[in-house]
């Protein structure tokens, strides 16, 4: 399967590019920058393609049978900023994607973007950003998954996750351990048109995924 990274040089699409590597499938990361290809190559994506996530992406697709969606705006930036990627930005390429023939969409979101008043004061503009392009998604045609992360962290991966529709309790979870998450996730059809919760746990990776079960559509 060749897949378009969206988000490739960011923390989850590094990780992301690393294990696609030693996988059977084929990573095209999506780039801003030129000089951002040799290290992005070098960590193992089969190629790179420069494009801009607030403008128009539908060059980059064409070929791919799937998109995996890591960008996103920082930490440290406004609301406007947090629109034009996380909001407009995907939902601009989960449109692309419909029109190119694309049939598999996964999406990296966060807990709470389906209550974002749920969530801290100043990360609500991030979590109601997340949930309009979460639910651009739902309302498409794509063979999409929804992937809900805690707290992201920067420690290694540990291999073993918690997994759930819904968990009802938050929680952090290294990046590395949700690239894992995403590649499993990837070739796994029964998630596709449904959400999960993802925090660090006890059960392996593989097993954690092939195990979801969902009581209906995202």
């Amino acid at each position: 399967m060749q897949v378009l990274i969206a988000g490739a040089n960011g923390k989850i699409g590094r990780h992301l590019l690393n294990y696609m590597a030693d996988s059977e499938h084929q990573a095209r990361a999506l780039i801003r920058d030129a000089d951002q290809a040799p290290e992005l190559l070098e960590r193992g994506a089969f190629e790179t393609v420069v494009g801009d996530l607030e403008r128009d992406c539908s060059r980059a697709l064409q070929g791919c049978d799937a998109v995996i969606f890591t960008a996103g705006s920082g930490p440290h930036t406004g609301p406007d900023k947090t629109e034009a990627v996380d909001r407009d930005g995907a939902i601009g390429l989960i449109d692309a994607a419909e029109a190119a023939g694309v049939r598999r969409f996964i999406m990296v979101s966060s807990m709470r973007a389906d209550q974002p008043e749920t969530g801290p004061e100043h990360m609500q503009h991030y979590f109601h950003a997340k949930q309009q392009a979460d639910n651009h998604l739902r309302a498409g045609t794509l063979d999409y998954t929804i992937v809900r992360p805690g707290k992201l962290t920067e420690g290694p991966g540990m291999g073993r996750i918690e997994v759930a529709e819904r968990l009802d309790h938050f929680g952090e979870i290294p990046r590395e351990d949700v690239a894992r998450a995403l590649l499993e996730t990837l070739t796994a059809e029964h998630t596709i048109r449904h959400a999960y919760d993802l925090l660090s746990g006890d059960d392996n990776i593989s097993r954690a995924i092939a195990g979801l079960s969902f009581t209906g559509d995202a």
